[in-house]
Formats: structure tokens, C-alpha cells, sequence
């Protein structure tokens, strides 16, 4: 199912008068899950609310009723708990435990691959629901990641158990359609629809595939390519898919492991195993092999492949007691009368009945019950001696396969090559070398081995040695003049990480490549060490300076020492600034990138304009000309008897900076 708004017309809505509906959870192609309230008994639950359409088909809803009430009679700690079921008008609904946390698909897509320990350890509980649900003879047919919900206290639990079969008899049937996810769809379902436990264990198998992978083993475009992959082509080996740096190591997928997987998911039925009880006494065996070391085991890997299981497999059940079972009762005592000839001498038998002579005397018929029970006394001490011979047999081939035929890694840590190979021919194991870095143990001398010291190892069998190269180290590779990108590729490529990335001006070195590192070049560090790279954010950029009011000349040669394009704008006039004296600069202020252009305008000095010849003029006339020209104008009255200009200063027809000022003298 997928994850949909709580936008939805049922909430609010109290199903069944009993289940007040409170916020979506998921919806998926065939119901809805809510998260609800049971007013009743006062507990959250997640109610699955069918859709509609199918809920309208008679023949549905009934299986869905068998097939309900059939889940809800499992108890199993990793089976999700079905509390009830009905109709809410023409819609069917199954009230479940509401389990708070994640699901196995959340955790697949943050971890997978994930080791086989692990792998094995998340499939037991699954499996053992299953099989509980086999053991009472319902098929899931919908096993995925999906359907298994993870609390938030770790614990697994499988949803949905019996409501897949309900809904497939009804679709698969009666339209043609596959129910399920078709990447866990057993092939059978695909070609003739026929499900049986064992269309769960190929799921279950498909699904540990996945873990130990890290991907599907069938893909494809379309549902249909998927399905067509299931039917057609067989598993490959996870180990050969697992993550490349895994194999040879304990995080490898030992040939145990394979075979489990192989047997799981086999296309042919007859070639799968049986039910989840088998693939659960297979986890089982696995998880023991895992737990003591072992990697590589011929017989145990024969023994996965199996598809079912004696009751003398299972190494940890006791030798069944035998007395009181079928004839056999090797405490009891058989008392008989011995014959004794002449003994019945009257004309009666011994309880006092008429004798005939023509019947055997009562003394000869307790010798036949005497032979007869003889007879049966030593057919039931052959069969004791048999069974028990078995069993004894059952157990001892079950210790050597699982116990007999290990014994413990020795410690060879701190040894030589020489006095490792010693000890091994010593205790009878084949040992090859390897080599590891150390930080604590000398050169040459023995890490580790594989198996670990005290891990079970088979008798005679192989231990590798990893012999210690020093302490591991690597050299800070040359960085300077390369991207990042390249920079991260090269660090990587020496186990080492980037560090904190600082820009920095560089006048030679290109932005965004490195100008230098920290530990530098060539200094030898450890593994994992985080290397800090300066980079280049090109040259450091020019300050503008002002030179207003100061010889262009200067300005010129400044800005073109730090590397700017100096122009000169058009010179103006300038009624302060003397000519050849910068007016101002484009950028004002601020800073300029190297190897940009500055402006600089350079005044021309004052613009000079002639004085007119006023006099005679009233104070107004003269005073308008010469505003007009652009000088100011300043009155000085002599006298005020005739009101008109006499002379200027500047005089008459003089050259005066414009803007100046102009004095006009009145009499």
C-alpha cells in the first residue's frame, strides 16, 4: 500500500456504530487502512475498510467472512491480530492490531544489502508466522516487505493473513487477474492460478534474496515482463549479486545461504520446499552455521536443499518414549500354566465345564496363547531395539552435521608466518595467508584469522591468516590545480574523505580548483582521515580608490599596476576641478574584478564666458543677460538717481568662468 492524504469522505465516520475512524494510514488497490478508535474497549486499532465495488459481489464478501474469521483464530507473537469483522453498509472491514512503527520495505530501502546474520535473523520471525499460519492451513499469497510491519520495540510482525486468499478466489477467478505484488509472485499462480504453502515460501525466498542483495531477482518494464521472468528464467545465486567487497568475508554469502535461497524460490513446485515449517528449521540451522563462523559447508548446503523435514532432523527433540505404545510393553509380565500331561484327568475342564475330547485340552490352548505372546514379546523388542537403534542413528548424524564435525579456530594472534604454519600442521587444519593492516600488532605477525579464534571451524578444515602490514597509512595525494570533484576521486581513491572546502583568491590557480590542502601533499595519514581543501575563487578583486580632484596621470597608473582596464570618458568642464584633474569614476566605489575596466571623466577646468557690455542698462535687464550666460550676479548701488549700470567687474567684454559671479555697479 501507499502512504495518501487524510483527505477521505470516511472521516469521522463511525463504522459499525463502534469504530470511530480518526486519519488515513494507507490505501492500496483493493481497501483502505484507517487508524480508528473502538469506542468499546477504548484501544487504537487499524481498521481495513474494502472498497466499494468489491464489497457489492456476494461471493466475495463470503470468502472474505471464511477467510477472516480463519486468520483471527491465529495467535502467533509475529502475526498481526485480527479482532473483527463485518459490513458497514455494502463495505466489508477487518478490525486489526494497530502496530506503530515501520515496515520491512522502510527498513530494506535504508539498509539493503544487508549481512546475512542480519538477513537471517529478520527472516526467523517471518518465517515462523507462516508457518504457524501453514499449521493451520491458510496461505498468505501477498508475502512482500510491505506486509510486514516492525514496532517501534524491533518486533516483526506479518499482516494481512488470510485476506490475501479471500480476494485472489474472487479476482483470479472470476476475471483473470493476478492479486499480489508481482515481484513475489510464485510462477504457478501466474500460469494456472493454483496456490499452495509453497507459493508463500517462494515469496518468502524472493524476499531473502532481496536482503542479501539488495535487488529484486525479476524485473522488468511492465507487470507483465516481471510476471513472465518468474515463470521463465531461474534465481542466480545471491552471493554472485551481493556487493563485491563482501565476498571472501564474513559479510559474504556463504554456499549454505545460496542453496536455501535457490531451494526457496525454485520455479518448478516439485523442486521447492515444502512449507514455511521446513524453511524455518533451514533459518534455523543457518542462523547456528552463521553464529560459529562457518562460510563454506558442502553438507550443510545439501542438507538446505532439502524440501522437507523428518521429525529425526530436528536435533534438539527428544528420543520418543516407547513404552506403552502399540503391543510393546517390555515392563509387564506374562504368566501362562505350563502343560503337564495327565494333568485334566476328569470328565470336565478345569472351571468345571464339559470336556470335549475332540477340542484341544485347555492346557494346549494355553500353550499356543503362551507361544503367541512370545512371539509378540520378541517382535516388540526387535522393533524397541530397532527404533531406538534409529533414532540413536538420527541423533548422531544430526550432531556430526551440526556439532561433530567442528571444533574451535585456535589462537594464532602475534604469530609469525612460520610459527602459524607450525601450529596448524600441529592441530591438523590447512591455513592460508592473507594480510591486514594493524595498529598494535607488528609486521608480519598474525591480526586475525577466519574464522575468528574460538569460532567453529570444520575438523581439517581451512583458516585463512591475516598477516599484519604495519599500521595502515596513506599519503595525501597531490591536489593543487584540480576540480573538487577530481580532488574528492583521488582522496577517495587513498581511503581518505574531504574535509571543510574553504574559498580562497588565488591570482594564478582557476575558480573552483584547489590552491591547497591540509594535511599537505605527501604528509602519510591514516584511513578516514578528513582532508581540508582551500579553493580558488580566482584573483582577489581591485578596491576602487577615489582620485577625484587628483592628476589623471595618477589614477591611470594605479588602477593598471592592479590589473584594470582603465578608459577615459569624454573630458567635461569643470567649475572647481582644474583641467586634467579626474571629475569621477565608474564604479564609484566598490570593487572591481581583476582584469576589469574603470572610467575615469577628467575635467576640461572652468568653461569661460564673455562679460556683455551693460552699461545703461536698468538693474533688471543686466541681471537677466548675465544670468542667462550663467554667471551670479551681485548689485552695488553708488548712488540711485538714475537707476542704470555704470560698469562690471569683471569689466565689460572680459572672459569670466561661468558660474562665477559678476558684480554690477548702479548709479
Amino acid at each position: 500500500m501507499t502512504t495518501v492524504s487524510n483527505t477521505d469522505p470516511l472521516l469521522g465516520h463511525i463504522v459499525d456504530g463502534r469504530y470511530r475512524i480518526s486519519r488515513k494510514l494507507a490505501r492500496g488497490g483493493m481497501a483502505t487502512v484507517y487508524l480508528a478508535d473502538d469506542l468499546r474497549l477504548t484501544r487504537t486499532v487499524a481498521i481495513k475498510v474494502m472498497h466499494e465495488n468489491l464489497g457489492a459481489d456476494a461471493d466475495f464478501v463470503a470468502r472474505f467472512d471464511r477467510e477472516a474469521r480463519a486468520a483471527a483464530k491465529l495467535s502467533h507473537p509475529n502475526v498481526v491480530s485480527v479482532f473483527d469483522q463485518g459490513m458497514d453498509g455494502e463495505r466489508p472491514y477487518i478490525v486489526m492490531e494497530y502496530v506503530e512503527g515501520s515496515t520491512l520495505r522502510q527498513v530494506l530501502s535504508r539498509e539493503a544489502p544487508v549481512t546475512p546474520q542480519r538477513a537471517v535473523e529478520l527472516m526467523l520471525p517471518i518465517a515462523s508466522a507462516v508457518a504457524a499460519a501453514h499449521e493451520a492451513g491458510i496461505i498468505h499469497r501477498d508475502l512482500k516487505p510491505e506486509n510486514v510491519l516492525i514496532s517501534q520495540r524491533g518486533q516483526l510482525k506479518v499482516a494481512d493473513f488470510g485476506l490475501a486468499r479471500a480476494v485472489t478466489a474472487n479476482t483470479a477467478t472470476a476475471q483473470g487477474m493476478l492479486i499480489g505484488t508481482v515481484s513475489y509472485i510464485a510462477p504457478e499462480l501466474v500460469t494456472h492460478g493454483h496456490a499452495d504453502t509453497r507459493c508463500d515460501v517462494y515469496a518468502l525466498g524472493v524476499v531473502l534474496y532481496e536482503m542479501l542483495t539488495g535487488s529484486k531477482p525479476h524485473t522488468g518494464d511492465t507487470p507483465i515482463q516481471v510476471a513472465y521472468s518468474h515463470v521463465h528464467n531461474d534465481l542466480g545465486p545471491p552471493s554472485a549479486a551481493a556487493p563485491a567487497q563482501w565476498r571472501g568475508t564474513h559479510q559474504g554469502v556463504p554456499d549454505y545461504l545460496d542453496a536455501l535461497v535457490l531451494a526457496a524460490a525454485a520455479r518448478q513446485p516439485a523442486d521447492r520446499i515444502r512449507d514455511a515449517k521446513v524453511l524455518l528449521h533451514h533459518l534455523q540451522a543457518a542462523r547456528e552455521a552463521l553464529a560459529n563462523g562457518v562460510q563454506h559447508d558442502p553438507a550443510l548446503a545439501a542438507a538446505m536443499r532439502r524440501t522437507t523435514v523428518d521429525a529425526t532432523d530436528a536435533v534438539t527433540e527428544q528420543v520418543p518414549l516407547l513404552v506403552g505404545q502399540g503391543d510393546v510393553h517390555p515392563t509387564a509380565l506374562m504368566q501362562f500354566a505350563p502343560y503337564v500331561a495327565g494333568e485334566f484327568t476328569g470328565t470336565g475342564g478345569s472351571d468345571g465345564m464339559p470336556f470335549d475330547p475332540g477340542q484341544p485340552s485347555p492346557s494346549t490352548s494355553a500353550l499356543a496363547v503362551q507361544q503367541r505372546q512370545v512371539k509378540r514379546q520378541r517382535r516388540g523388542r526387535r522393533t524397541l531395539v530397532l527404533v531406538v537403534a534409529l533414532s540413536v542413528l538420527a541423533g548422531i548424524g544430526a550432531w556430526y552435521l551440526l556439532a561433530g564435525r567442528f571444533t574451535a579456530t585456535p589462537d594464532f594472534t602475534n604469530l609469525t608466518q612460520e610459527q602459524a604454519q607450525a601450529l596448524a600442521t600441529q592441530k591438523g587444519f590447512s591455513l592460508g595467508f592473507d594480510a591486514d593492516y594493524s595498529e598494535t600488532v607488528p609486521k608480519g605477525q598474525v591480526v586475525r584469522t577466519d574464522p575468528a579464534k574460538g569460532a567453529r571451524v570444520l575438523v581439517g578444515g581451512t583458516i585463512v591468516a591475516f598477516l599484519s602490514k604495519g599500521p595502515e597509512r596513506y599519503p595525501v595525494p597531490s591536489l593543487a590545480g584540480r576540480t573538487v570533484a577530481d580532488a574528492e576521486a583521488a582522496l577517495v581513491e587513498v581511503h581518505l574523505t574531504v574535509g571543510k572546502q574553504t574559498e580562497v583568491w588565488d591570482e594564478s590557480i582557476t575558480p573552483g580548483q584547489v590552491v591547497s590542502s591540509s594535511p599537505t601533499s605527501g604528509q602519510s595519514v591514516k584511513p578516514g582521515t578528513a582532508v581540508d581543501l582551500n579553493v580558488s575563487k580566482g584573483p582577489a578583486p581591485i578596491k576602487v580608490v577615489s582620485f577625484v580632484d587628483k592628476p589623471f596621470a595618477d589614477a591611470e597608473a594605479y588602477y593598471k599596476n592592479a590589473g584594470l582596464v582603465v578608459q577615459r570618458a569624454e573630458d567635461k568642464f569643470h567649475s572647481t576641478i582644474v583641467a586634467g584633474n579626474v571629475i569621477s569614476s565608474n564604479p564609484k566605489s566598490g570593487t572591481v574584478p581583476k582584469g576589469g575596466t574603470i572610467t575615469l571623466t577628467v575635467s576640461k577646468g572652468p568653461e569661460m564666458v564673455g562679460v556683455p557690455w551693460l552699461t545703461g542698462e536698468t538693474v533688471k535687464n543686466a541681471s537677466a543677460a548675465l544670468k542667462k550666460l550663467g554667471f551670479k550676479v551681485k548689485v552695488v548701488y553708488t548712488s540711485k538717481w538714475l537707476n542704470t549700470v555704470t560698469h562690471t567687474d569683471p569689466g565689460q567684454g572680459a572672459q569670466a568662468p561661468k558660474g562665477s559671479t559678476v558684480t554690477i555697479y548702479v548709479a
